[in-house]
């Protein structure tokens, strides 16, 4: 709604005189006066900021005013930038209080119909929730009376901005509506559904499933379900694939006959169709049209559709397709997440299992070598998820190969993808198995060259620590686990400390004090100060998880030694770590200790010369004379 800057200027004139009437003299009113001033200032971030603050403004002014002042200006305020009508368009929406509640609430309907004709389509689609708000609130008198024609006009408007809007509108109103006005609805949303404008008809097909959900049973059948098939026939690929998403609506609300004859056919052909943006959807919606067509439509017709979604030619495509390998797998065995209930399900019986070992198991293999490293990369992330559905025998057979392909593949995400989900395997097949054919590979990427590889590799050892047990891990990961202290990235020592942290949980404390703090002491003597440095965070870190005589006879020493370090940096972190330490060795009974041999070290800090040493060696010095 476009005005001339004199006519805006005027309406901003008269309207905030009008508003600001009687409150001059309030002095507690008056940064309301400045938020309505601002409402038509030249600085967009300052109209920006009021409009955030409309319903301040409409609570000071109340409820008539805001009806017969605030809305009215609004409404003449409308020819301003994006942001501030999506500003607008979202407080509208929750105006109904400021107004006096639904049944005054039709006086928003005005400036939100004119938000829903603007080019900008984010401020459209916020205006058209806000209207679905102030439409629920609406009695349906009222309804009737207003909300309908507004739906009328924006659905037979010439601008297809305004009929795109009016696709949304039709739910929230239907289930209110008398018979007779359900008849006009349908057959305006009709209407859209068959307009010259693909945005329209894309726009019509994007809320045709909810527009189903509150239709009545015979009237989907026979009225929704030709505008359905057509819009999955449409020319043009943006609305087909809209389509998919119907296909699982419409699959949730027929009956399982009903389903088979009008939705399957639409998902055959979407899945085949020559728009591989369309076939895409169909494979990233695939888990979602099983659920919604049932279990034996999935075994009986839609297997064959997936594996051509897996072998398609479009890397993004198989990519798609990919990712939901584990689940349609799942879905077809009663295994897994997919189970009944979603619990997860005994063995799978014998002709379920074959029939994903003959038709999925060989694209799965070919995923593996893909071409494609992002292909690759999701088969990668889902693999795992095959284990407990194929059974221990086959998951040697099959899936072992196909994983130390992956742990051995060139690019990193395809590792980072295996390693991060190795632990649904180790339950499958054990640990005698695991540490045969997994665990060697595990060692090789610990010292992988990228750095994201090794501390996935880390964030795994303690899961696979418990099931390896002391001895199998001593032999083939403990020094591994106290190497990555060294390593040259600050977020790999970091996590392997917090790592060696739950080993002791897992193992006990007399496993760390024979084969863990040895090598951590060794660290104080490195002529690297990084690895000194290490060495103190390790021993602040695992100071509450350790007994009181191993902090005492090895955490201890090797703090206070580097309490004298000629580097600032290795001193002012001995005194963080004795922050951590003093109050353990309080309450752990070794007040005297503290005294005899902590306090005079820090009593010495204190009058260091670098002023970040000083300032911890006075908290941990505040925490001895407690």
């Amino acid at each position: 709604v476009a005005q001339s800057p004199q006519t805006s200027r005027a309406v901003a004139d008269r309207t905030r005189g009008a508003m600001a009437t009687d409150m001059a003299d309030e002095s507690e009113l008056y940064p309301i006066a400045i938020l309505i001033d601002e409402l038509k200032n030249e600085d967009i971030q300052l109209r920006l900021n009021s409009i955030r603050r409309l319903s301040t403004i409409a609570t000071a002014l109340g409820h008539e005013r805001t009806r017969c002042e605030l809305v009215p200006f609004l409404n003449e305020s409308i020819d301003d930038e994006d942001e501030v009508l999506l500003a607008m368009a979202e407080e509208l929406g929750k105006f109904v209080p400021h107004v006096g509640g639904a049944q005054h609430a039709t006086c928003l309907i005005q400036p939100l119909e004119t938000l829903c004709t603007v080019e900008e389509t984010s401020v459209r689609e916020r205006a058209v929730d806000s209207l679905n708000q102030v439409a629920s609130a609406l009695s349906t008198e009222h309804l009737l009376a207003h909300f309908v024609p507004l739906v009328k006009r924006l659905a037979t408007a010439d601008w297809f901005t305004s009929r795109i809007s009016a696709c949304s509108l039709f739910t929230v109103a239907y289930p209110r509506l008398s018979a007779p006005t359900r008849t006009e609805l349908r057959s305006t949303f009709r209407q859209l559904c068959r307009d010259d404008t693909p945005m329209v008809r894309r726009a019509a097909s994007s809320a045709l499933g909810a527009f189903a959900a509150v239709l009545e049973k015979d009237v989907l059948k026979t009225e929704l379900m030709p505008l359905f098939v057509s819009l999955s026939s449409d020319e043009q690929d943006s609305v087909r694939l809209l389509a998919v998403e119907n296909c699982v609506a419409l699959g949730r609300l027929l009956p399982p006959e009903d389903a088979l004859s009008a939705v399957l056919p639409a998902t055959r052909s979407a899945a085949t169709d020559k728009s591989w943006r369309v076939r895409y959807v169909v494979a990233e919606q695939f888990v979602e049209l099983c659920d919604a067509l049932g279990a034996q439509v999935t075994q009986a017709e839609l297997v064959p559709a997936f594996v051509k979604l897996l072998r398609d030619h479009e890397p993004e495509v198989r990519t798609a397709a990919a990712f939901k390998a584990t689940g349609v797998c799942e879905r077809l065995t009663g295994v897994g997440k997919g189970g009944p209930d979603g619990a997860a399900a005994g063995p799978a019986d014998s002709p379920r299992l074959q029939l994903v070992l003959d038709q999925v198991m060989p694209c799965v293999q070919e995923l593996c070598r893909d071409g494609s490293q992002h292909v690759r990369a999701a088969m990668a992330s889902v693999i795992m998820g095959l284990a407990p559905i194929l059974g221990k025998q086959q998951t040697i057979d099959l899936l072992l190969p196909l994983i130390l392909q992956l742990l051995r593949d060139e690019y990193p995400e395809v590792r980072l993808n295996v390693i991060s989900r190795l632990h649904a395997v180790n339950a499958v097949i054990g640990v005698e198995l695991l540490a045969q054919s997994l665990l060697p590979a595990v060692v090789q990427l610990a010292e992988d060259r990228q750095w994201r590889v090794r501390l996935a590799i880390i964030e795994y050892v303690p899961l696979l620590a418990q099931q390896l047990g002391v001895e199998l891990f001593d032999a083939e990961l403990s020094q591994l686990c106290t190497s990555w202290l060294g390593d040259c990235v600050h977020t790999i020592r970091e996590c392997a400390i917090l790592n060696l942290k739950q080993l002791i949980s897992v193992f006990g404390s007399e496993w760390a004090q024979q084969r863990l703090l040895p090598e951590v002491a060794k660290a104080k003597s490195n002529s690297n100060y990084l690895q000194r440095m290490t060495a103190l965070l390790t021993a602040r870190l695992l100071a509450d998880a350790l007994p009181i005589d191993m902090l005492c006879s090895m955490l201890l020493p090797l703090t206070l030694e580097l309490a004298t370090d000629t580097v600032p940096n290795i001193r002012f972190n001995a005194a963080k770590t004795l922050i951590a330490m003093v109050p353990l060795l309080n309450s752990g009974g070794q007040a005297s200790l503290v005294q005899a041999r902590v306090r005079p070290v820090l009593v010495q800090l204190v009058s260091d010369a670098d002023a970040d040493v000083q300032y911890y060696a006075q908290q941990a010095l505040d925490l001895t004379a407690e």
